[in-house]
């Protein structure tokens, strides 16, 4: 009989629950008490999507002439851009342009960093794989952007492109580092 009596004790503490659920209060009051409740988890849930949206600005990896980008403490900003057509020793081939993007690299690290135009960049014009051009260089007598930075110190220089004279879009990709998958992407638009 014992087995028969805890039987009936465990479906007699299941109705008490149940009785005491439904004894919480009325119906609109339960209602309103969801109400507040889902209101307060929606205004708890705000600050999130703010964070994530100040993450996605932080994230911006495309760069226009004048902004300045970061990683790692080194500051680097595509100062500006300017075509030739070379001088009387060098010029581009028939079709195509000299285009010098002259950068900034700011180093605020603790250690030295280096600065190779071969090495540090990659460029494209309109989706088309560049190489850096010494004699585009040579022909504007310009100080072309290789060096050795010490922390808390700049470097300043041109990286020469030969491109088509109707090129409409330059990316130029710089990492800080020859083994990181980190680039930034600086993009020139043809006025």
């Amino acid at each position: 009989m014992k087995k028969g009596k805890g039987k009936w004790i465990v479906i007699a503490i299941v109705v008490i629950v149940i009785i005491a659920g439904f004894a919480g209060g009325s119906p609109e009051e339960k209602k309103e008490d969801n109400t507040v409740a889902q209101t307060e988890n929606l205004i708890q849930d705000v600050p999130v999507i703010e964070q994530k949206e100040e993450e996605t600005a932080e994230e911006k990896n495309q760069f226009g002439i004048g902004e300045e980008a970061e990683y790692k403490d080194v500051k680097i900003t595509l100062m500006s851009y300017e075509e030739s057509q070379g001088d009387q020793y060098f010029k581009p081939s028939e079709g195509n342009i000299f285009v010098m993007a002259e950068f900034e690299v700011d180093n605020n690290s603790d250690s030295e960093i280096v600065v190779s135009s071969a090495l540090s960049f990659d460029a494209y014009a309109d989706g088309y794989s560049l190489s850096y051009s010494v004699n585009a260089l040579m022909a504007n007598k310009k100080t072309q952007l290789d060096g050795t930075v010490a922390p808390g110190k700049k470097i300043k220089g041109v990286i020469g492109y030969e491109v088509p004279v109707e090129w409409k879009e330059i990316e130029i990709h710089f990492t800080e580092n020859v083994w990181s998958s980190n680039k930034m992407e600086f993009v020139i638009r043809k006025e």
